[in-house]
Protein backbone atom coordinates (compact mmCIF):
# COMPACT_ATOMS: atom_id res chain seq x y z
CA UNK A 1 0.00 0.00 0.00
CA UNK A 2 1.39 3.30 -0.80
CA UNK A 3 2.25 5.80 2.24
CA UNK A 4 2.33 9.48 1.05
CA UNK A 5 5.32 11.65 1.80
CA UNK A 6 5.10 13.59 4.72
CA UNK A 7 5.16 17.01 3.20
CA UNK A 8 4.68 20.06 5.37
CA UNK A 9 2.43 21.03 3.09
CA UNK A 10 -0.59 18.63 3.02
CA UNK A 11 -2.39 20.29 -0.28
CA UNK A 12 -2.17 19.55 -3.51
CA UNK A 13 -2.33 21.45 -7.18
CA UNK A 14 -5.67 21.44 -8.44
CA UNK A 15 -5.96 19.47 -11.76
CA UNK A 16 -9.52 18.75 -11.46
CA UNK A 17 -10.41 21.83 -12.80
CA UNK A 18 -11.28 22.98 -16.23
CA UNK A 19 -8.39 24.94 -18.91
CA UNK A 20 -8.96 28.72 -18.80
CA UNK A 21 -9.93 29.59 -22.62
CA UNK A 22 -7.62 31.80 -23.67
CA UNK A 23 -8.10 35.30 -24.67
CA UNK A 24 -6.71 37.30 -27.79
CA UNK A 25 -4.26 38.49 -25.75
CA UNK A 26 -2.53 35.77 -24.50
CA UNK A 27 -2.77 34.13 -27.57
CA UNK A 28 -0.76 36.64 -28.97
CA UNK A 29 1.22 36.95 -26.27
CA UNK A 30 2.12 32.65 -26.64
CA UNK A 31 2.65 33.73 -30.19
CA UNK A 32 5.12 36.53 -29.34
CA UNK A 33 6.68 34.93 -27.12
CA UNK A 34 7.57 31.52 -29.58
CA UNK A 35 8.35 33.89 -32.04
CA UNK A 36 10.69 35.71 -30.10
CA UNK A 37 11.95 31.81 -29.22
CA UNK A 38 12.55 30.78 -32.26
CA UNK A 39 14.68 33.78 -33.43
CA UNK A 40 17.96 32.63 -34.75
CA UNK A 41 16.85 29.58 -36.25
CA UNK A 42 16.22 28.36 -39.49
CA UNK A 43 12.78 26.74 -39.45
CA UNK A 44 9.45 26.08 -42.11
CA UNK A 45 6.01 25.47 -41.13
CA UNK A 46 3.71 24.34 -43.54
CA UNK A 47 -0.10 24.76 -42.67
CA UNK A 48 -1.03 24.30 -46.45
CA UNK A 49 -3.14 20.99 -46.00
CA UNK A 50 -5.72 22.23 -43.16
CA UNK A 51 -6.36 25.29 -44.36
CA UNK A 52 -9.92 25.88 -44.40
CA UNK A 53 -10.05 23.20 -41.30
CA UNK A 54 -12.64 24.25 -39.08
CA UNK A 55 -12.77 24.38 -35.23
CA UNK A 56 -12.68 21.74 -33.07
CA UNK A 57 -10.08 19.09 -34.20
CA UNK A 58 -7.34 17.59 -32.33
CA UNK A 59 -3.96 18.03 -33.04
CA UNK A 60 -1.19 14.81 -32.29
CA UNK A 61 2.28 16.12 -32.47
CA UNK A 62 5.38 14.04 -32.61
CA UNK A 63 7.63 15.37 -29.37
CA UNK A 64 11.33 16.13 -29.73
CA UNK A 65 12.65 19.32 -27.77
CA UNK A 66 10.37 22.26 -25.99
CA UNK A 67 10.65 23.66 -29.65
CA UNK A 68 7.66 21.17 -30.30
CA UNK A 69 5.48 23.83 -28.40
CA UNK A 70 6.59 27.02 -30.15
CA UNK A 71 6.65 25.75 -33.88
CA UNK A 72 3.34 24.66 -32.91
CA UNK A 73 2.38 28.00 -31.74
CA UNK A 74 3.73 29.29 -35.17
CA UNK A 75 1.54 27.23 -37.20
CA UNK A 76 -2.09 27.81 -35.27
CA UNK A 77 -2.07 31.56 -35.06
CA UNK A 78 -4.43 32.92 -33.99
CA UNK A 79 -6.68 30.25 -33.03
CA UNK A 80 -7.52 28.89 -29.89
CA UNK A 81 -5.50 25.95 -28.95
CA UNK A 82 -5.21 24.47 -25.58
CA UNK A 83 -2.04 21.78 -25.45
CA UNK A 84 -1.89 19.26 -22.61
CA UNK A 85 1.43 20.24 -20.45
CA UNK A 86 3.07 17.59 -18.16
CA UNK A 87 2.90 18.76 -14.61
CA UNK A 88 6.84 19.78 -14.34
CA UNK A 89 6.14 22.02 -17.62
CA UNK A 90 4.84 24.20 -15.23
CA UNK A 91 7.52 24.62 -13.13
CA UNK A 92 8.70 28.26 -12.68
CA UNK A 93 6.40 29.56 -15.64
CA UNK A 94 2.92 28.07 -13.75
CA UNK A 95 1.47 31.47 -14.59
CA UNK A 96 2.03 31.59 -18.15
CA UNK A 97 0.70 27.88 -18.75
CA UNK A 98 -2.32 28.40 -16.93
CA UNK A 99 -3.51 31.69 -18.39
CA UNK A 100 -2.82 30.28 -22.09
CA UNK A 101 -5.37 27.59 -21.47
CA UNK A 102 -3.31 24.43 -21.10
CA UNK A 103 -4.61 21.18 -19.54
CA UNK A 104 -2.09 19.95 -16.53
CA UNK A 105 -1.48 15.93 -15.76
CA UNK A 106 0.85 14.03 -14.66
CA UNK A 107 2.56 11.81 -17.34
CA UNK A 108 1.77 7.93 -17.33
CA UNK A 109 -0.98 8.35 -14.49
CA UNK A 110 -4.89 7.52 -15.06
CA UNK A 111 -6.25 11.16 -15.41
CA UNK A 112 -9.87 11.00 -15.26
CA UNK A 113 -10.29 14.87 -15.65
CA UNK A 114 -7.87 15.31 -18.37
CA UNK A 115 -10.48 13.30 -20.62
CA UNK A 116 -13.13 16.12 -19.30
CA UNK A 117 -11.10 19.00 -19.55
CA UNK A 118 -10.61 17.61 -23.18
CA UNK A 119 -13.95 16.72 -24.37
CA UNK A 120 -14.79 20.68 -22.31
CA UNK A 121 -11.77 22.41 -24.94
CA UNK A 122 -14.01 20.51 -28.01
CA UNK A 123 -16.91 20.93 -27.13
CA UNK A 124 -16.43 24.94 -26.45
CA UNK A 125 -15.25 24.90 -30.29
CA UNK A 126 -11.26 25.11 -29.94
CA UNK A 127 -8.19 23.09 -30.70
CA UNK A 128 -6.40 20.22 -28.90
CA UNK A 129 -2.94 20.14 -28.91
CA UNK A 130 -1.72 16.85 -27.25
CA UNK A 131 1.56 15.29 -27.61
CA UNK A 132 0.66 11.26 -26.96
CA UNK A 133 4.06 9.80 -26.75
CA UNK A 134 4.18 11.89 -23.47
CA UNK A 135 7.93 12.09 -23.69
CA UNK A 136 10.78 13.46 -25.98
CA UNK A 137 12.04 11.06 -28.16
CA UNK A 138 15.13 10.00 -26.96
CA UNK A 139 16.43 7.81 -30.31
CA UNK A 140 14.97 10.59 -33.28
CA UNK A 141 11.84 7.55 -33.96
CA UNK A 142 8.60 7.71 -32.38
CA UNK A 143 8.00 5.91 -29.01
CA UNK A 144 4.48 3.65 -27.76
CA UNK A 145 1.60 5.10 -28.09
CA UNK A 146 -1.42 3.81 -26.14
CA UNK A 147 -4.60 1.97 -27.05
CA UNK A 148 -6.26 5.12 -25.51
CA UNK A 149 -5.35 7.67 -27.84
CA UNK A 150 -7.85 6.03 -30.09
CA UNK A 151 -10.26 5.22 -27.38
CA UNK A 152 -10.09 9.38 -27.05
CA UNK A 153 -10.63 10.53 -30.38
CA UNK A 154 -13.30 7.76 -31.10
CA UNK A 155 -15.41 9.48 -28.10
CA UNK A 156 -14.61 12.93 -29.86
CA UNK A 157 -15.50 12.13 -33.07
CA UNK A 158 -13.99 15.39 -34.24
CA UNK A 159 -10.97 15.54 -37.23
CA UNK A 160 -7.71 14.51 -36.73
CA UNK A 161 -4.77 16.52 -37.42
CA UNK A 162 -1.05 15.07 -37.18
CA UNK A 163 2.05 17.85 -36.67
CA UNK A 164 5.36 16.26 -37.37
CA UNK A 165 8.72 17.66 -36.37
CA UNK A 166 11.62 17.54 -38.30
CA UNK A 167 15.11 18.14 -37.43
CA UNK A 168 14.22 19.03 -33.45
CA UNK A 169 16.03 15.96 -32.63
CA UNK A 170 19.09 16.56 -34.58
CA UNK A 171 19.26 20.02 -33.93
CA UNK A 172 19.04 19.37 -29.60
CA UNK A 173 18.93 15.39 -29.28
CA UNK A 174 17.33 14.51 -26.11
CA UNK A 175 20.75 13.51 -24.56
CA UNK A 176 22.41 16.46 -25.01
CA UNK A 177 19.89 19.03 -25.61
CA UNK A 178 21.92 21.88 -24.38
CA UNK A 179 24.59 22.02 -27.15
CA UNK A 180 22.62 22.96 -30.29
CA UNK A 181 24.00 21.71 -33.97
CA UNK A 182 22.90 23.93 -37.02
CA UNK A 183 20.43 22.40 -38.38
CA UNK A 184 17.25 23.91 -40.32
CA UNK A 185 13.96 22.41 -38.62
CA UNK A 186 10.66 21.71 -40.59
CA UNK A 187 6.96 20.96 -39.65
CA UNK A 188 4.17 20.33 -41.63
CA UNK A 189 0.53 19.43 -40.05
CA UNK A 190 -1.82 17.48 -42.10
CA UNK A 191 -5.45 16.25 -41.60
CA UNK A 192 -5.57 12.40 -41.45
CA UNK A 193 -9.03 11.27 -39.94
CA UNK A 194 -12.22 12.97 -40.82
CA UNK A 195 -15.26 13.01 -38.53
CA UNK A 196 -17.11 10.71 -41.23
CA UNK A 197 -14.30 8.48 -40.71
CA UNK A 198 -14.01 8.05 -37.18
CA UNK A 199 -17.50 7.60 -36.50
CA UNK A 200 -17.21 4.37 -38.97
CA UNK A 201 -14.14 2.64 -37.50
CA UNK A 202 -13.08 0.76 -33.83
CA UNK A 203 -11.12 2.93 -31.50
CA UNK A 204 -8.52 0.01 -32.20
CA UNK A 205 -8.35 0.94 -36.13
CA UNK A 206 -7.77 4.64 -35.25
CA UNK A 207 -5.12 3.64 -32.88
CA UNK A 208 -3.68 1.81 -36.18
CA UNK A 209 -3.81 5.13 -38.30
CA UNK A 210 -2.33 7.23 -35.75
CA UNK A 211 0.76 4.45 -35.18
CA UNK A 212 1.35 4.65 -38.94
CA UNK A 213 0.77 8.51 -39.46
CA UNK A 214 3.25 9.14 -36.32
CA UNK A 215 5.95 7.46 -37.48
CA UNK A 216 9.59 9.34 -38.14
CA UNK A 217 13.05 8.63 -38.19
CA UNK A 218 14.64 12.05 -38.14
CA UNK A 219 18.17 10.20 -39.02
CA UNK A 220 16.34 8.88 -42.05
CA UNK A 221 15.67 12.14 -42.62
CA UNK A 222 19.39 14.13 -42.70
CA UNK A 223 20.54 11.36 -44.89
CA UNK A 224 17.37 12.19 -47.35
CA UNK A 225 17.91 15.56 -47.16
CA UNK A 226 21.76 16.26 -47.37
CA UNK A 227 21.84 17.25 -43.79
CA UNK A 228 25.41 17.41 -42.67
CA UNK A 229 26.19 18.51 -39.15
CA UNK A 230 29.21 19.60 -38.44
CA UNK A 231 30.21 20.53 -35.13
CA UNK A 232 32.90 18.61 -34.04
CA UNK A 233 31.39 17.89 -30.47
CA UNK A 234 28.19 16.24 -31.84
CA UNK A 235 28.12 12.82 -30.50
CA UNK A 236 29.25 14.46 -26.62
CA UNK A 237 26.47 12.57 -24.70
CA UNK A 238 25.23 9.77 -27.09
CA UNK A 239 26.97 7.06 -24.51
CA UNK A 240 23.57 7.96 -22.81
CA UNK A 241 21.33 6.65 -25.44
CA UNK A 242 23.96 3.95 -26.88
CA UNK A 243 24.42 2.45 -23.56
CA UNK A 244 25.65 -0.75 -24.52
CA UNK A 245 28.67 -2.05 -26.39
CA UNK A 246 27.27 -4.59 -29.37
CA UNK A 247 30.96 -5.60 -30.01
CA UNK A 248 31.49 -7.26 -26.16
CA UNK A 249 28.35 -7.27 -24.52
CA UNK A 250 29.26 -4.51 -21.86
CA UNK A 251 26.54 -2.59 -20.28
CA UNK A 252 27.04 0.96 -18.75
CA UNK A 253 30.78 1.28 -19.88
CA UNK A 254 30.25 3.15 -22.82
CA UNK A 255 32.11 7.24 -23.21
CA UNK A 256 31.61 9.54 -25.85
CA UNK A 257 33.88 12.63 -26.51
CA UNK A 258 34.14 15.05 -29.33
CA UNK A 259 32.80 13.08 -32.51
CA UNK A 260 33.63 9.44 -31.34
CA UNK A 261 31.77 7.27 -29.23
CA UNK A 262 33.67 4.32 -27.62
CA UNK A 263 33.40 1.59 -24.59
CA UNK A 264 35.85 1.70 -21.98
CA UNK A 265 35.78 -2.22 -21.27
CA UNK A 266 36.76 -3.82 -24.84
CA UNK A 267 38.20 0.03 -26.61
CA UNK A 268 36.39 -0.24 -29.53
CA UNK A 269 35.65 2.67 -31.09
CA UNK A 270 33.30 4.72 -33.80
CA UNK A 271 33.27 7.96 -35.31
CA UNK A 272 29.84 9.42 -36.10
CA UNK A 273 29.72 10.93 -39.42
CA UNK A 274 28.65 14.57 -40.47
CA UNK A 275 25.83 12.30 -41.93
CA UNK A 276 24.24 10.98 -39.27
CA UNK A 277 25.76 7.87 -39.41
CA UNK A 278 28.55 5.37 -37.63
CA UNK A 279 31.49 4.54 -38.99
CA UNK A 280 33.61 1.69 -36.42
CA UNK A 281 37.34 3.04 -36.28
CA UNK A 282 38.34 -1.12 -36.37
CA UNK A 283 36.75 -3.69 -37.25
CA UNK A 284 32.78 -4.45 -38.32
CA UNK A 285 30.53 -1.71 -37.59
CA UNK A 286 28.03 -3.33 -35.70
CA UNK A 287 25.19 -0.84 -36.28
CA UNK A 288 25.85 2.16 -38.18
CA UNK A 289 22.38 3.70 -38.02
CA UNK A 290 21.58 4.79 -34.14
CA UNK A 291 18.12 3.82 -33.66
CA UNK A 292 18.92 0.06 -35.07
CA UNK A 293 21.79 0.04 -31.89
CA UNK A 294 18.99 1.40 -29.15
CA UNK A 295 16.55 -1.11 -30.55
CA UNK A 296 19.16 -3.97 -30.01
CA UNK A 297 19.85 -2.61 -26.46
CA UNK A 298 15.83 -2.86 -26.10
CA UNK A 299 16.03 -6.42 -27.68
CA UNK A 300 18.58 -6.84 -24.61
CA UNK A 301 16.59 -5.97 -21.84
CA UNK A 302 13.35 -8.19 -23.58
CA UNK A 303 15.25 -11.23 -22.85
CA UNK A 304 16.79 -10.47 -19.87
CA UNK A 305 12.77 -9.84 -18.75
CA UNK A 306 11.90 -13.34 -20.24
CA UNK A 307 14.84 -15.22 -18.87
CA UNK A 308 13.71 -13.63 -15.50
CA UNK A 309 17.14 -11.85 -15.15
CA UNK A 310 16.00 -8.29 -15.40
CA UNK A 311 15.62 -6.62 -11.53
CA UNK A 312 17.24 -2.74 -10.69
CA UNK A 313 17.74 -1.93 -6.98
CA UNK A 314 19.76 1.39 -6.37
CA UNK A 315 20.42 4.37 -3.90
CA UNK A 316 18.62 7.59 -5.38
CA UNK A 317 18.66 10.65 -4.43
CA UNK A 318 14.81 12.02 -4.34
CA UNK A 319 13.06 15.81 -5.10
CA UNK A 320 8.91 15.37 -5.09
CA UNK A 321 6.80 17.56 -6.89
CA UNK A 322 3.76 17.40 -5.28
CA UNK A 323 2.61 21.22 -6.18
CA UNK A 324 3.87 23.49 -9.47
CA UNK A 325 5.90 25.76 -7.88
CA UNK A 326 8.75 23.91 -6.94
CA UNK A 327 10.87 20.36 -6.47
CA UNK A 328 11.02 19.29 -2.62
CA UNK A 329 14.47 17.70 -1.64
CA UNK A 330 13.67 14.41 0.33
CA UNK A 331 16.55 13.43 0.51
CA UNK A 332 18.36 9.52 -0.03
CA UNK A 333 15.90 6.79 -1.15
CA UNK A 334 15.60 3.28 -2.69
CA UNK A 335 14.03 2.33 -6.07
CA UNK A 336 13.61 -0.97 -6.74
CA UNK A 337 12.30 -1.65 -10.35
CA UNK A 338 11.00 -5.47 -11.34
CA UNK A 339 8.54 -7.50 -13.44
CA UNK A 340 6.63 -8.58 -10.35
CA UNK A 341 6.02 -5.01 -8.54
CA UNK A 342 6.97 -2.43 -10.80
CA UNK A 343 8.93 0.69 -9.33
CA UNK A 344 8.92 0.96 -5.80
CA UNK A 345 9.86 4.32 -4.37
CA UNK A 346 10.83 4.28 -0.12
CA UNK A 347 12.52 6.74 2.15
CA UNK A 348 12.15 8.74 5.03
CA UNK A 349 11.10 12.31 5.03
CA UNK A 350 10.51 14.61 8.24
CA UNK A 351 10.92 11.46 10.50
CA UNK A 352 8.02 9.51 8.40
CA UNK A 353 8.71 6.66 6.12
CA UNK A 354 6.75 6.74 2.20
CA UNK A 355 6.13 4.46 -0.09
CA UNK A 356 5.32 4.65 -3.72
CA UNK A 357 4.73 2.22 -6.27
CA UNK A 358 3.69 1.85 -9.76
CA UNK A 359 2.68 -1.77 -10.93
CA UNK A 360 3.55 -2.83 -14.48
CA UNK A 361 0.34 -2.26 -15.98
CA UNK A 362 -0.07 1.28 -14.68
CA UNK A 363 2.30 2.51 -16.86
CA UNK A 364 3.10 2.34 -20.69
CA UNK A 365 6.33 4.00 -20.24
CA UNK A 366 8.49 6.11 -18.34
CA UNK A 367 9.69 9.58 -17.59
CA UNK A 368 13.51 10.04 -17.55
CA UNK A 369 15.66 13.27 -18.02
CA UNK A 370 19.20 13.57 -18.97
CA UNK A 371 20.86 16.30 -17.37
CA UNK A 372 17.83 17.56 -15.27
CA UNK A 373 19.08 21.44 -14.23
CA UNK A 374 15.71 21.61 -12.05
CA UNK A 375 17.46 19.01 -9.45
CA UNK A 376 20.38 20.07 -9.99
CA UNK A 377 21.90 18.25 -13.40
CA UNK A 378 22.05 14.83 -13.09
CA UNK A 379 19.80 12.36 -14.90
CA UNK A 380 16.60 10.72 -13.12
CA UNK A 381 13.36 8.58 -13.53
CA UNK A 382 10.24 9.95 -12.47
CA UNK A 383 7.94 7.91 -10.59
CA UNK A 384 4.21 9.93 -10.53
CA UNK A 385 1.04 9.22 -8.94
CA UNK A 386 -2.19 10.74 -9.23
CA UNK A 387 -1.30 13.60 -6.23
CA UNK A 388 2.28 13.60 -6.63
CA UNK A 389 5.34 12.99 -8.63
CA UNK A 390 9.04 11.95 -7.24
CA UNK A 391 11.97 12.71 -9.53
CA UNK A 392 14.53 9.87 -8.51
CA UNK A 393 18.43 10.51 -9.59
CA UNK A 394 20.49 7.05 -9.16
CA UNK A 395 23.66 6.66 -7.51
CA UNK A 396 25.05 3.87 -10.57
CA UNK A 397 26.10 6.15 -13.60
CA UNK A 398 24.28 5.95 -16.76
CA UNK A 399 20.90 3.87 -16.04
CA UNK A 400 18.01 6.02 -17.10
CA UNK A 401 17.67 4.74 -20.76
CA UNK A 402 17.59 0.87 -19.72
CA UNK A 403 14.98 1.75 -17.13
CA UNK A 404 12.83 3.36 -19.47
CA UNK A 405 13.40 0.06 -22.48
CA UNK A 406 12.52 -1.96 -19.45
CA UNK A 407 9.20 -0.28 -18.56
CA UNK A 408 8.34 -0.22 -22.08
CA UNK A 409 9.02 -4.02 -22.32
CA UNK A 410 7.57 -5.03 -18.95
CA UNK A 411 4.16 -3.35 -19.97
CA UNK A 412 4.45 -4.98 -23.21
CA UNK A 413 4.36 -7.96 -21.75
CA UNK A 414 1.96 -6.90 -19.27
CA UNK A 415 -0.52 -6.21 -21.76
CA UNK A 416 0.08 -9.76 -24.17
CA UNK A 417 -0.33 -11.80 -20.61
CA UNK A 418 -3.67 -9.62 -20.58
CA UNK A 419 -5.08 -10.41 -24.14
CA UNK A 420 -4.35 -13.62 -23.79
CA UNK A 421 -6.26 -14.07 -20.14
CA UNK A 422 -8.94 -12.88 -21.72
CA UNK A 423 -9.22 -14.80 -25.12
CA UNK A 424 -9.06 -18.05 -22.93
Amino acid sequence: MDIEVNYRNKKRYNTAKYPRRPTRFWIWMEYILSRIALTGKTYTVDTSAIEGLQAPYIILSNHMHFTDFELAAAGTYPRKVSNVVSFEGHVFRWFLIDWIGSITTRRFTFDLHLIKSIRKVLQRGDILCMYPEARYTPSGTASYIPDSVGKLIKMNKVPVVITKHHGNHLRAPFWDFRHKRKVPLHTVMKPVLTRQQIETMSASQISEVIRREMQYDDYRYQKKKGIRITEPFRAEGLHKLLYQCPHCGTEFEMGSQGAELFCNHCGKRWFWQEDGYLQALDGNTEFSHIPDWFEWEREQVRQQVERGEYCFTDEVDVYGLPRVWRFIHLGQGKLTHNPETGFTVEGIYRGKEYRLNRKPGQSCGLHIEYDYLAVKKRDCVVVSVENDSLFCCPTKPNQVTKLSLATDVIYQQYKMQKTKGAAQ
